[in-house]
């Protein structure tokens, strides 16, 4: 085994491999997959001097430790944390260096969900149609950490820029999502979408990376029968029967069978993975000409 390595020490509540996803698959049934907060994760890189689309760790709720098996610089973003290297407090959000042997400890998110852990040179697992993501639904891609475990690193191979610390939107204390409207709006009531953008929703503990999940007020239908499945996309609001809208995320199912409402505009997607059980959700429709940025995811 190469030293370009490391070893978990800590696996966390759930701490998976992921660059930015696989593309091109979703008529097989395989979903994009990739890091839930795309800057978060291009950020870590960028301060461990990695191109934006190499392999970090995705860390959720209490972090992730690990013993890497040779000098690393590492960086640390997304949910605010403490990290530290042997005991000692590092900076988080900055670039830091790691010796060989010593433990760095991602500790439990202070705000928000997730968070990202880039290593110089990148995760070097084994990619799966092009991508070196953990894919939950499918089961595509590295399985989750788990204590003892050996992940390969890979060698830099260019010159990249690099910062010593960069400015981060934080998790939101409200979670806004402008919404587009969606295929099968004629399948819920008039007054459905007044009731989705004044009513009161939070994000439920029930959400994950397939999905996240609201609680609050359910949205009539005016069509009761069963919808054939169609093709779903990152974003997607879909209304199960229990009537409260669920916000597909990056291992959402490439197809299904509830009527989608509306899509979440991508520039807001990045937030959702931020947004933790309880964070107050407001949905606010908008037309595409009112979306301005790149439609990321």
């Amino acid at each position: 085994m190469t030293d370009r390595a490391l070893g978990v020490v800590r696996a966390g509540a759930l701490t998976c491999v992921q660059d930015e996803g696989r593309y091109g698959y979703a008529h097989l049934g395989v979903p994009r997959s990739g890091a839930l907060d795309l800057p978060a994760s291009r950020l870590a890189n960028r301060l461990a001097g990695n191109p934006p689309d190499a392999a970090v760790l995705e860390t959720t709720l209490n972090g992730c430790a690990v013993r890497p098996r040779c000098d690393v610089t590492v960086a640390v973003t997304g949910a605010p944390c403490p990290v530290t290297v042997d005991g000692r407090p590092v900076p988080w959000g900055a670039a830091v260096r790691v010796p060989a042997g010593a433990v760095l400890d991602v500790g439990p998110a202070v705000r928000g969900v997730r968070s990202y852990v880039a290593f110089c040179g990148g995760i070097e697992v084994e990619p799966v149609l092009g991508s070196r993501s953990t894919d939950l639904l499918s089961g595509l891609g590295p399985a989750p950490l788990a204590y003892g475990q050996v992940l390969p690193l890979g060698r830099l191979v260019g010159h990249y820029a690099r910062v010593d610390a960069a400015p981060a939107p934080g998790p939101p204390s409200e979670l806004v999502l402008r919404t587009l409207p969606g295929p099968r709006l004629d399948w819920f009531t008039p007054d459905a979408l007044a009731t989705l953008a004044t009513g009161r929703y939070r994000v439920s503990s029930a959400s994950n990376r397939i999905g996240l999940r609201t609680e609050g007020p359910a949205l009539r239908r005016a069509v009761h029968g069963e919808l054939p499945s169609e093709g779903m996309v990152w974003g997607a609001v879909q209304v199960p029967p229990d009537g409260r809208p669920v916000v597909f995320l990056a291992d959402h199912p490439t197809t299904g069978g509830y009527p989608v409402l509306g899509v979440v505009a991508g520039p807001d997607l990045a937030a959702a993975a931020q947004a933790a059980p309880g964070t107050p959700v407001r949905f606010v429709p908008v037309r595409r000409s009112a979306v301005r940025g790149r439609q990321e995811p």
